[in-house]
């Protein structure tokens, strides 16, 4: 049996026409199927972790192949064809920000809950939550760290405009007097590192006159507290892509001045609480269950158990997506291992098996730059850019494909999982 269509001259469609054909009936209902249904396309089991600078966008400008994947990504209707969260190790911004910014470079609607920032994950530490914090970033700080759950906050300028001796590096920001002592500041109970602020002197300052203070910088302490307060970081990248030729410095490196003046001045080594951001377990894991539960809400009923995760760092994506990788292989045998100190264990378990690491060639990594992580002549490793507590390890640096850019990067995945690159 045919359906046929015939075209009227001015565009219309005729009803449509029948003509009997004899086939066998075991074939009849298939072959009617495949004529007047569209090609179905199974529900997917696999779905992208997505770097955002460096790999779709370079500083506030998109990069072309950007634009060539999100075509692929999306059907006819203009809605992904498969689940994607966008990872990103920043943190001074909103996430619905983001998220409307993304929608506007990428011309494809993203929602906010598609959008892990560096300290998304801090949602689940609700054991801090009640807690006094002081908070160190730029940007909407107060509204991030509400927006985490975070109910009780200090920022450095609250801190500094309380206790205006602590900030003493500017000569213009010294007080001209000596203001009276104050005795009415609650006391801080934990930190908050959300990423990297404007005036590092200040919060480097006003950070360690917390924790050597046990959290009152009006008082002076004979010994510095040990475990000190409660340190929830975000963001451990050393560097980052933006326009300029060579990386910036990224959170990672104001982590490192910090880490080292702790130890510098007390001979002993700065602890955190939570480290989140890529390399973070912590942060993928977060991711996973994002895809999840977008894959619900699609409709699609099967598992999303392959994640591709496409960075343009190899210290922080590559490393991150093997070694979470390594930790869904090691759940598969013997259950879900301890992540430290801090663990807040998830609602449900991994549902995934595998999470694969894609490099792209359009951001930090550069395999014509001399000062790339490619090993350097006579054999000698690379500088490990990676966190002081993420042991250096060249095989989690190796990622599973190397590819020119994000388009290449989703026509791999397609190839891989037999889907059609419309």
């Amino acid at each position: 049996m045919v359906f046929k269509g015939c075209q009227r001259p001015e565009g219309g469609v005729e009803p449509l026409s029948v003509t009997v054909i004899s086939l066998p009936s075991s074939c009849l209902l298939a072959h009617v199927l495949v004529i007047i249904l569209p090609s179905l396309q199974s529900p997917p089991t696999f779905g992208f972790l997505l770097d955002i600078d460096g790999v779709l966008v370079r500083g506030h400008r998109v990069i072309p192949a950007a634009l060539e994947a999100f075509r692929k990504l999306m059907n006819s209707q203009g809605q992904l064809r498969v689940p994607v969260v966008f990872v990103t190790n920043a943190g001074n911004i909103l996430q619905h920000s983001k998220a409307q910014e993304l929608s506007a470079l990428l011309g494809c609607k993203v929602d906010a809950d598609q959008v892990i920032l560096s300290h998304s994950p801090m949602k689940l530490f609700s054991k801090y939550h009640e807690k006094r914090m002081l908070v160190s970033g730029q940007g909407p700080v107060l509204e991030n760290a509400r927006g985490l759950g975070f109910r009780n906050v200090v920022t450095m300028d609250e801190l500094r405009m309380a206790f205006p001796l602590l900030d003493m590096v500017d000569l213009e920001r010294r007080p001209k007097t000596t203001p009276l002592p104050r005795n009415d500041f609650p006391r801080i109970e934990g930190v908050l590192l959300l990423g990297e602020p404007v005036r590092w002197e200040t919060s480097l300052q006003l950070i360690m006159d917390v924790l050597l203070s046990n959290g009152s910088p009006g008082t002076s302490l004979a010994t510095a507290p040990y475990p000190h307060l409660p340190v929830l970081a975000s963001n451990m990248d050393l560097l980052w892509m933006a326009e300029a030729k060579m990386p910036r410095f990224g959170h990672g490196t104001f982590l490192l001045c910090l880490e080292t003046i702790y130890q510098k001045v007390t001979g002993k080594d700065l602890r955190y609480e939570g480290l989140m951001g890529k390399p973070s377990i912590l942060t993928y894991q977060y991711a996973e269950e994002l895809l999840q539960r977008q894959a619900e809400r699609r409709g699609w009923a099967a598992p999303i158990q392959k994640l591709y995760a496409v960075g343009d760092n190899p210290m922080s994506d590559v490393y991150g997506a093997n070694l979470f990788h390594q930790y869904l292989q090691k759940a598969t045998r013997d259950g879900a291992p301890e992540l430290g100190a801090g663990d807040p264990r998830r609602q449900r378990p991994s549902a995934s098996q595998s999470c694969v690491s894609i490099l792209v060639c359009t951001g930090v990594y550069n395999p014509r730059d001399p000062q790339s992580t490619e090993p350097l002549l006579g054999g000698e490793e690379p500088p490990f850019h990676g966190h002081r507590d993420f042991c250096f390890s060249s095989g989690l640096m190796e990622a599973s494909h190397v590819v020119k850019d994000v388009h290449e990067a989703v026509q791999l995945v397609f190839r891989k999982e037999g889907w059609a690159w419309e």
